[in-house]
């Protein structure tokens, strides 16, 4: 195993630093990994924000329902996990947020011209991600799964420079497969500073958590010594996660037991690991690793030679196929999927069963409802509304979709008044609206509501009448008008799940 170098780390030239952190696809890297270190496990809140990031993104959202649909994850016999809310439920806050920070690298730097190198470093911070998330499950520290995001960036250095500077990524390679230096003595001598010190100027432009970035740091050589803090511990999860990485990822395996001995007596008694706890871990991680490559689509097997593996069911692949082959025809000029019942359906036995365990809070019931409406139904906006006695008012509490959080906040009105929506309530009448600009329909919407939402063309309203109590309602809408209108099937289905939402409200 190579030493790090411990001579007095050099700053990262100017030049090299400011042409990789001004390169606009690794700015709005930087910017959305930022935004997802941020997130924090924070009751429903938390859940509602890594959601709403997620939902964002067509492709993330397929891949982490791919995820959470494999044999590990999905309970046997259960229902597929069809909304994002049940697969944060099911794999984990921690889990999903670290797994679309890996994705996000997958996505940015994936195509490269230079994929080979840049595919081998990508692995190698996926691969180490794991192994710090097994770490931090064994660990008693608090924050621990924040080891598993230092250990994803660890080598964002060497990645990034085998993506935008591969003439260098080589030569330092060259060096170190000579055997004469060391990882950190060949980056010192080619880029003029360490990769370990690049990392971390790299992520400190990216404004990550200074807990996080100090993690990165090289270790002594030699055995080491039980952590005295949790920065320490931190610092060990993160080199052992990448050592451990490396080691599982070289083809060449013919000194296997000499690197597991390596690492079991550099590592083993610091972080209390059992002789036989290492191996387990490694073959766990492994494992794991070909799970997410292939939620990834970056497993051995071709991206058309999915049908009959452990990924979404047919039926659900249409609600992500946005962009995706089959997707141009998959979907209404509105916007709604052609296979809208099948998706509703699907929806409809998620939160069946969520609620059948009886774990699940009131919230969460209606944000899976809620999701399940926006992505079934093709629609641009999606939100709950519910009383606020306090103030007087109905108030929409969580949405989905384009300018969620504005729109949100604007979308509050009277308990009182004859417009549309409190029509809807008084006469506990579900409304599918297929064109929101007849004469009939506009008179009767509310002047906030066209304040708020000019251009909503087709929108449904779904009352929440408890024992003729007001409680608030579901609204959807598209921005194009939807002739296709709301069959029978699919309108039964909606009000399963309406009917799911009222049955919690009555019995939360």
């Amino acid at each position: 195993m190579a030493s790090s170098s411990h001579e007095e780390p050099r700053p990262v030239r100017g030049f090299l630093l400011k042409k990789l952190c001004n390169d606009e696809g690794l700015f709005a890297l930087g910017v959305s990994v930022a935004r997802v270190v941020q997130l924090v496990d924070d009751d429903d809140q938390g859940t509602q924000s890594l959601a709403y990031y997620v939902l964002s993104d067509v492709a993330l959202t397929q891949k982490i329902l791919r995820l959470a649909n494999t044999p590990k994850y999905r309970t046997a016999g259960g229902a597929a996990v069809t909304t994002i809310s049940r697969a944060i439920s099911l794999l984990g806050f921690d889990n999903v947020k670290t797994t679309a920070l890996a994705m996000l690298l997958v996505d940015t730097l994936a195509n490269s011209k230079h994929a080979h190198s840049v595919r081998q470093e990508l692995e190698a911070a996926l691969c180490a991600s794991l192994m710090g998330r097994e770490l931090a499950r064994l660990s008693a520290w608090q924050g621990a799964e924040e080891a598993s995001i230092g250990a994803l960036f660890k080598n964002i250095g060497p990645l990034l420079i085998a993506s935008r500077e591969h003439e260098r990524f080589r030569e330092i390679a060259t060096l170190m497969t000579e055997g004469k230096h060391s990882q950190a003595q060949a980056s010192q001598m080619i880029l003029g500073s360490t990769y370990d010190t690049l990392s971390a100027a790299i992520l400190n432009e990216w404004k990550i958590p200074d807990v996080i970035v100090r993690s990165l740091s090289a270790l002594p050589p030699g055995p080491l010594k039980a952590p005295l803090n949790r920065q320490e511990w931190m610092r060990q999860v993160v080199s052992l996660s990448m050592d451990a990485a490396r080691h599982l990822l070289r083809k060449h395996r013919e000194h296997d037991k000499a690197e597991l001995s390596n690492l079991r007596q550099r590592y083993g008694a610091a972080l209390n690991l059992e002789d036989e706890q290492l191996p387990a871990l490694l073959a766990n991680v492994r494992k794991e690793m070909d799970a997410l490559l292939d939620s990834m689509q970056l497993g051995a097997q071709g991206e058309g030679e999915e049908e009959g593996g452990a990924g979404l069911p047919n039926v659900l692949l249409l609600a992500t196929m946005t962009g995706e082959d089959g997707g141009k025809d998959g979907v209404y000029p509105s916007g709604k999927p052609f296979q809208a019942r099948e998706l509703l359906l699907a929806g409809v036995q998620e939160v069946t069963q969520m609620r059948a365990a009886g774990r699940s809070k009131l919230n969460d019931v209606i944000q899976a409802v809620l999701e399940t409406l926006y992505r079934s139904m093709g629609f641009r906006f999606a939100t709950v509304c519910l009383k606020d006695v306090r103030a007087g008012q109905y108030r929409a509490r969580v949405a989905f979709g384009e300018q969620h959080a504005q729109r949100q906040a604007g979308f509050v009105f009277a308990l009182e008044g004859n417009d549309l929506f409190h029509l809807a309530m008084q006469n506990d009448a579900d409304l599918m609206i297929a064109d929101a600009s007849v004469a009939k329909i506009r008179d009767l919407l509310p002047a906030w509501h066209l304040r708020l939402l000019p251009d909503a063309r087709s929108f449904i309203v779904l009352p929440l009448v408890v024992q003729g109590a007001q409680l608030g309602l579901f609204y959807a809408d598209r921005a194009d008008a939807a002739p296709e209108g709301v069959p029978p099937d699919e309108s039964s289905l909606i009000r399963a799940l309406k009917a799911q939402v009222l049955a919690a409200l009555g019995n939360p």
